[in-house]
Formats: C-alpha cells, structure tokens, sequence
C-alpha cells in the first residue's frame, strides 16, 4: 500500500487505521467527501458574509478585529481537537469552519478597505488554482510519487517552521528577511511559497482517492 503522506496534522495513515479498526464506521466514498466538503465550505461561507456585512456597514475597519481573534483563536481550539480527538470530527469540523468564516470575514473585509478589489481577485485565482491542481492531477501531469510527497510535506514544515520563527522574532522587533516587503528576493520567496501551498493539493487529491480506494 502507497504511503499516505499530507502536510495535514489531523489526516495521517493512522486516521484511516483507526477508522478500519471500528466496524461501525461508514465507509468512505468520493461523493461523500464531496458533499462533506461542500457543507464545511458553506458553513465557512454563511459566517464569512456577516461578518463582511457587518464591517462593511459600519464604515470602520476596527470592527474586524474582535471577529478576526475570534475566529483565529476558537479555530485553533477546534483545530486542536480535531487533531487529538479525530473521533469528535463530525462535531469539530463544523466547528472549526465556523470560526475560520469569522476570521476570514473579518481580514477579507479589513484587507479589502485598504486595497479596494483584491478579495476578489483573492476568490478568482483560489478557484482557478483548484482547478488547474485537480486537472494537473487527473491528467496525470503531476503524479503523487513518494518523493513528490515527501518533498512538498518537508517543504511546507520549512515555510511553516520560518514564519514561526518571524513571528518569534517579531515580538523582539527583529524582522525576518523575505517575509515581507516588495524586493525581488521577498516577490521570489513569496512565489515559492504560493506553489508549495499549491502543490499541497495534490496530497489531498491522493489522500482523498488512496481513501476512497483503500
């Protein structure tokens, strides 16, 4: 059986052995985790769009604020759960997506005040990369090799790793090179970055259907 690797804390080999070791436990089809993750989209969506509504209306920026902690800090406790108690995920999922729409509202509606237009074209070229991983995918123009997961999985524990490190440093007043600014060697880390996070989607196209499959 092909190693199932992610850079997901809370789906690992494990999560399935744990799965195939309770009999009562459904079993996982494609359409099912499509419609499960349409409904966490949608449950990500609903309190996404109040929160914009809310800020939007009142004119004032430090109206996000309180949502975007919020969201940050109750998502992290449902993300940690999660991750402990895989068990509970029916439960913390909707949980976990509630709380990212409030933070999500919240900075898209903060953002947006000071760069008119940019969520926008935020949601266009989320979709279109989705779109252009699943056909890349399918099409079998990036294959899910072992190395090809081990790279992408050891180079987003870096990504991860150095902005853990920035955000130590920050509170020092020590910048971290590259993380930010408009130099060409922060644009070429950023872009980095952005393909990494992209390439991630292919582990969960091949986590998906080693799951499905499996």
């Amino acid at each position: 059986m092909a190693l199932m690797r992610t850079s997901n804390p809370a789906l690992n080999a494990k999560t399935f052995a744990d799965l195939r070791r309770d009999p009562t436990a459904p079993a996982m089809t494609l359409e099912g985790t499509v419609n499960k993750a349409a409904f966490l989209l949608f449950l990500v969506a609903v309190p996404a769009a109040w929160v914009w509504s809310q800020v939007r209306t009142a004119f004032d920026p430090a109206v996000a604020g309180p949502w975007i902690a919020l969201g940050v800090i109750g998502g992290l406790i449902a993300a940690i759960v999660t991750i402990v108690k895989k068990a509970w995920s029916p439960v913390t999922a909707p949980i976990y997506a509630a709380f990212e729409g409030l933070a999500l509202g919240g900075l898209s509606a903060l953002l947006e005040t000071k760069y008119p237009g940019i969520v926008m074209q935020a949601v266009g070229l989320t979709f279109a990369t989705l779109a252009a991983m699943l056909l890349a995918y399918r099409s079998g123009l990036i294959k899910a090799t072992e190395k090809f997961k081990l790279g992408v999985v050891a180079a987003t524990g870096a990504i991860a790793l150095y902005y853990l490190i920035g955000l130590g440093l920050s509170f020092f007043g020590i910048a971290m090179p590259f993380l930010q600014g408009t130099s060409t060697a922060s644009l070429v880390v950023s872009g980095v970055i952005v393909i990494v996070a992209a390439l991630n989607l292919i582990l969960d196209f091949d986590f998906i259907e080693t799951g499905v499959t499996g």
